[in-house]
Parts: structure tokens; sequence; C-alpha cells
């Protein structure tokens, strides 16, 4: 897991808005300092070099605790990545 960011408030639409340093791929967990999974990446806005982030937070995930806990260290982790698959060739038939 790496350091994403420290999280700033929770909006009226309920999601989470944090600061980062770096610009995280949408979809990727987000864990909070307690190493517990509280929501996914959703949208990257602002400047580039810090970037805002929007948070998708789980159901699980205490709303309320989290509102309280502004400034919190937040972390992130890869997103698992689909595996591509090849199509078959068909076989060519000789003349």
């Amino acid at each position: 897991m790496k350091f994403l960011g420290n999280s700033l408030h929770v909006a009226n639409s309920g999601k989470l808005i944090a600061r980062s340093d770096k610009t995280p791929s949408p979809g990727a967990i987000v864990y909070d300092s307690k190493k517990k999974k509280i929501g996914k990446v959703g949208y990257v806005f602002g400047p580039t070099k810090k970037p805002y982030i929007s948070i998708r937070l789980f159901r699980s995930a205490n709303r309320d605790e989290i509102a309280k806990n502004s400034g919190e260290k937040l972390f992130v982790s890869k997103p698992k990545s689909k595996k591509s698959r090849k199509r078959r060739m068909k076989p060519r038939h000789k003349k």
C-alpha cells in the first residue's frame, strides 16, 4: 500500500474529498490509517501537482467517524487488472 494523502471533508453527496501529491488510478481501493477499506477512487480533479480526489465510500464505512477524523492519512492499493483474453486464430486450409 502507498500513501495517498489526507482527507479533507465529506461532501453533501456523501463522497470523501482528499488532497494528494500524486494522481491515483480510478477504481483503486482506499484504506484509512487503521488499514480498513473505506472506499474507491472516483474522480481526480484540480491541479496536476496536488490534485483533489473524490472517494466513493463503501456502505460498511462509518461516514460520521470519517467526517470527524478530517486530516486523517489515507492509503491506496493498486486495482486488480483484468486479464486480457487473446482471440484464437482460425486454422488456415491449404489449397
